[in-house]
Formats: structure tokens, sequence, C-alpha cells
């Protein structure tokens, strides 16, 4: 793992804590398709589930509304995040600072394993998805969203239109994600669109800030002022507006005859 960027994103993150919810049309339209597909998969009740990057506890939340009796695990990169979804109270449970891409667990605990908007942050994402797969019990499930490859489309067009590359990371294609799940005998993905009206550059910039995703990928550097302010021009003709695409994944464990 990253440790350095890992530490920077969860700075990031603890930064915006306070003020996260403020700009989270996106993050809780994909929370609520999170709870939905996992509540379609398991309806009846659950004994136990891992939350992977809590944030302020949007999917939380829900979770906890479906399944009141379940002991709930809910984890973060960031403990400023943690401290702000454990304001909500749990049923049964406990709130654990930990790297959803290094799970401090071993073996088949969890009948669900849910996460939103977190997998983007990690290294090695097929690697991830592996290693939390096989601490789902026979029967169980994860359910995910992540960022797609389309995401921010015109804010990386503005860059390319003045010879530059943008510091957004690069996301997975909806086909490299169904490449990944095409090991699983179980699992599918599919993506969604979620517009966002920014009103031009600052806006968008206000809401990525608002949100903590600032941490560009390796080995970019953020821009000259000069530099940016080109690039905000060149999205504020393009129309000032931009995109999620939202990636949902579900791989569930299958139940061995017999077992």
């Amino acid at each position: 793992m990253n440790s350095g960027r890992k530490q920077r994103i969860s700075d990031a993150f603890g930064a915006a804590a306070d003020h996260y919810d403020d700009h989270a049309g996106p993050q809780r339209a994909a929370a609520a398709l999170v709870a939905d597909l996992a509540h379609r998969q398991m309806p009846g009740p659950v004994e136990r589930i891992l939350e992977i990057g809590c944030g302020t506890g949007i999917l939380t939340r829900d979770i906890q509304r479906r399944w009141p009796a379940a002991e709930l695990v809910v984890t973060d990169l960031s403990p400023e995040m943690l401290a702000k979804a454990a304001k909500w109270g749990l049923v049964a449970g406990r709130f654990l600072p930990m790297d959803g891409e290094a799970p401090v667990f071993e073996g088949e605990w969890f009948d669900l394993i849910l996460s939103n908007l977190a997998f983007q942050w990690f290294d090695r994402l097929e690697d991830a998805i592996a290693r939390l797969t096989k601490l789902l019990r026979p029967g169980g499930s994860l359910i995910f969203s992540t960022m797609g490859a389309g995401s921010f489309a015109r804010w990386r067009a503005a860059h390319e239109a003045c010879g530059l590359t943008a510091g957004v990371p690069d996301y997975p294609r909806l086909d490299d994600l169904r490449a990944m799940l095409g090991a699983y005998e179980d699992a599918f993905a599919f993506d969604e669109d979620y517009m966002l009206s920014c009103g031009g550059a600052r806006g968008l910039i206000a809401h990525l800030k608002g949100i903590g995703a600032v941490v560009p990928s390796d080995g970019r550097k953020p821009l000259p002022p000069r530099e940016l302010r080109r690039v905000m021009e060149a999205f504020d003709r393009s129309g000032g507006d931009d995109a999620y695409q939202l990636l949902f994944g579900r791989v569930t464990r299958v139940v061995l005859a017999g077992g």
C-alpha cells in the first residue's frame, strides 16, 4: 500500500468532515442505490455487516434503518470522518479506523460488506475486491459503488485543450470492472451517470474541496495559478457543468453444494 498517499487522503477527508454533507449530492444518490441493492440481496435479518469508507455516515444510517438488529462494523481511513458518523449512534456495532484495502479481519465473518464511493482511493482495486470477498460468509455479498472513467470528463477535456493533464485519478472503465468481477461465479457490474451542476469551474473546485477529493494521482502536482486559470476558462467555455460516472458492483460468495 502507498502509505504516504493514504495519509494524504485521510488528511484531506478529515479536513472536509465538517462540511462534507453540504456537497454530497452524488454521494447520497450512490449510497441510496448501494443500500437498495443490498436490501434486495438480503431482505431479511443479517447477523454482521462491514462498511468500508463510511464518511459522515450517509450509508451507515440507511444500513442501520434496514437491519437494526445487525452487528455493524463501520470503518474509514479518516478518524475525523469516523467521529462524524459516530455521532448518529448505533443499535449494535463499533467504529474502527481502517484502510478498506487492508482489512484487519480474517476468515468468513460478514453477511454483507458495503461501501459507497471509497474504492476509487484503493491502490489495487482488483486485489482489494478479492481480499474483501474472502471475508464473506457463504451466501454473503460485497456491494459497492466507485468512480468510473467517465467522471469529470469536461474538466479533463479542459486540461487537454490547454495541453495539460488533470490531476483527477484514472478511474476504471465499466468494462474494466466487469473484467475484475469476471473471476467470480455470481457477480455483476453496471453504471449510472449523475449530472453535476457546478455553475462554472469555481463551483466544481468548491465541490471537490468540499468532499475532500483533492489528492491527485501519484506523480501529478497542482497546477501553477496561471495554468489553472487557463483550464478554468476552458471549462467555463464548455458549459461549466460536469458529471459523475458511478460504477456499481456486486460479488456474492457462492454456497457450495452440501454446504
